[in-house]
């Protein structure tokens, strides 16, 4: 081994081992670094065309995206997330009363199904629906309870909230002032022809966008829907079911409708025909065709993967890095998938001597 392989192989190990701790020492903060990022992903475009048309300079330009981006994508989160929790502790006090008896809607829902279809669950055995019961009720006291737990003890992780808020709002603005040079760096130090980096960036990009912008706001529109007629309907905690609405709607094999269907279903049976029949209908043809409309608008095709796909990464996302997991799931996924249509695109066969 000559001098200069050790040394270059020294410089790789130190390298390594630099980029490991640096990495390690961002991981508290890993979440405000993401979505720094991915917001500096969306709104680079309206930054780009800022400078272009008013011609200010780099940081005026910066802040102003900066204070749109706060205005019309992060203030609204925080605002119904504080709703949320609110309306979680009102939840759990209405279960832990009796004021709100999911047992009692369970077995009045039993009553109300035809003679035939008790009987039919009876000899499957599904007619007894005291364990269930019991599962639905802690699932919602467990759920409710921990939202009510936020609403108390959010004191006691405010600080960690506000540094994470303003290290996130910090580099949003250095990525959107600086963005075009940090991408360039970071491009010229892969190792890569240019070529394939150009496409891992453009799929980086495609993808942050699609999931975010498009996924998001499918998600958004068809929640408030949902929480809309809901609240018409004079329907329990119709904030709380906007909200998992809006986040069973980010799973294509799912959706919202897994919300809305039984409680149509229920309105029907029990007699409230007029309820049962206008919340189907606007789930339906309202709800329903709100996935089918926007998100080819705001996703676009070429960006799209298979609908099992998204769902088995976002929710292996999200049950690794929690909430976050919703857009480096299918991330992770599209970057797999592009790293080896690359890998197989360029490869050579090999010829056999003989």
């Amino acid at each position: 081994m000559n001098e200069t392989s050790l040394h270059y192989k020294t410089f790789i190990l130190l390298l390594v081992l630099v980029s490991i701790a640096f990495i390690w020492i961002l991981l508290p903060f890993y979440g405000a670094v993401f979505w720094a990022v991915t917001l500096a992903v969306i709104f680079s475009p309206m930054q780009r065309r800022l400078q272009n048309r008013l011609h200010w300079e780099r940081n005026r330009t910066a802040l102003a995206t900066l204070g749109i981006c706060l205005v019309i994508a992060i203030l609204p989160v925080i605002v119904i997330s504080a709703m949320l929790v609110q309306e979680g502790a009102l939840l759990y006090k209405n279960v832990e009363s009796g004021k709100l008896d999911i047992a009692a809607y369970l077995d009045e829902f039993k009553m109300l199904l035809p003679a035939s279809a008790q009987h039919l669950l009876d000899r499957l055995g599904m007619g007894d629906f005291n364990g269930l019961r019991d599962k639905i009720t802690k699932g919602a006291m467990q759920g409710s309870q921990y939202l009510a737990t936020q609403a108390f003890s959010f004191g006691q992780g405010t600080f960690d909230f506000v540094v994470g808020f303003f290290i996130m709002l910090y580099l949003l603005f250095f990525f959107l002032r600086d963005g075009h040079e940090l991408v360039r760096k970071i491009r010229n130090a892969v190792p890569l022809a240019d070529q394939h980096k150009r496409r891992l960036q453009l799929k980086f990009t495609r993808v942050v966008r699609a999931t975010v912008k498009g996924n998001i706001v499918v998600a958004v529109t068809q929640g408030a829907l949902g929480g809309l007629i809901f609240w018409l309907l004079d329907i329990p905690s119709a904030l709380l079911w906007a909200v998992i609405m809006a986040f069973l709607s980010l799973l294509p094999a799912v959706g919202a409708g897994i919300v809305w269907a039984p409680v149509a279903v229920y309105f029907l049976l029990s007699g409230m025909l007029w309820q049962g029949v206008v919340l189907g209908l606007f789930g339906i043809f309202v709800i329903g065709l709100v996935d089918n409309l926007l998100r080819p608008l705001l996703v676009g095709k070429d960006t799209r993967m298979p609908d099992y796909l998204i769902l088995i990464t976002t929710l292996g996302g999200m049950s690794v890095f929690g909430l976050n997991g919703f857009v480096i799931g299918p991330l992770i996924a599209a970057l797999f998938m592009s790293s080896w249509g690359l890998f197989s695109t360029n490869r050579r066969p090999v010829r056999l001597p003989g």
